[in-house]
């Protein structure tokens, strides 16, 4: 008589805190392993530095370009470059953010908008924004308006395909019940689908801002006499390092505090998004 063919056996992994999979962290250890990202690339920066492993012309260690910044703060104006770069990304983000969101929602819900914007913003978004810096030229002129647009074509796209797929994951369930329930179009948008991608939208502004800033450095490339990126460009003629790296740094803390901003407004605006539990 032939014998049954026993299972093997599963084999389970052991409990793990550090490898837990959306299973919750303790406070500590997320606050320990931050302090070791931050740590770390310091501690490598000063011993290349102070060792001078890397020549100190392209390495400066951070106290000098500390010394640097704070020199640049006093005496340079470094202030009116931040303000006239943060400006600069602001409107231009803004602007992106005004045309994007509606397109990408429209795009997202509608087969119709898709078949319109969806093969322009397709093509569009992987052609680099640097080559239409003649084009803008000519059309925009040398001022604050060409500066704005490049900050604008950079994000706008990225903006609209974005919130247009996460639209697309709405589940079609609750788009048949809020139909059940009596609703019409205008309802389902501004009543389901609306507050539905609001988190992903949030979201989508949190990640594009850092493209924002990325094409900062392009966009004051036109005719700028102020701006980080305009700074960074012009100390880099002088090999400055020390003053590129806290044009830089002071570009990064910006960011930083944006992140943080959106993360409250994410908080203060969706409470009641799954994402709460994960941030």
């Amino acid at each position: 008589m032939p014998q049954p063919i026993s299972s093997p056996r599963k084999r389970y992994l052991r409990p793990s805190v550090f490898w837990s999979i959306r299973q919750g962290f303790p406070g500590w250890l997320s606050i320990f392993l931050t302090i070791i990202a931050l740590v770390v690339p310091l501690l490598v920066w000063i011993v290349l530095s102070y060792e001078e492993l890397v020549d100190p012309r392209f390495l400066p260690s951070p106290m000098v370009v500390l010394k640097a910044g704070w020199k640049m703060l006093t005496e340079e104006q470094l202030l009116t470059d931040i303000i006239a770069s943060f400006t600069r990304v602001l409107v231009g983000f803004l602007f992106a953010a005004v045309v994007g969101i509606p397109i990408g929602i429209a795009m997202g819900t509608f087969y119709s908008m898709e078949s319109l914007f969806g093969t322009i913003v397709g093509i569009v978004r992987y052609m680099p924004v640097a080559a239409f810096m003649p084009l803008i030229v000519l059309w925009a002129g040398l001022g604050e308006t060409a500066k704005i647009l490049i900050i604008f074509l950079g994000i706008v796209f990225y903006n609209a395909i974005m919130i247009a797929d996460a639209v697309k994951f709405i589940p079609d369930e609750m788009l048949n019940v809020a139909y059940t329930l009596g609703a019409n179009r205008v309802d389902v948008l501004f009543r389901v689908i609306l507050p539905a991608t609001l988190p992903n939208i949030i979201d989508t502004m949190r990640v594009n801002v850092a493209g924002a800033w990325n094409f900062l450095v392009i966009a004051e490339l036109i005719a700028a006499e102020n701006g980080l990126g305009f700074k960074i460009i012009y100390f880099q003629r002088f090999l400055e390092t020390d003053k590129v790296l806290f044009c830089i740094l002071v570009i990064g803390l910006i960011g930083l505090m944006l992140d943080f901003a959106f993360r409250w407004l994410f908080r203060l605006t969706v409470p009641w998004s799954e994402q709460f539990v994960e941030r």
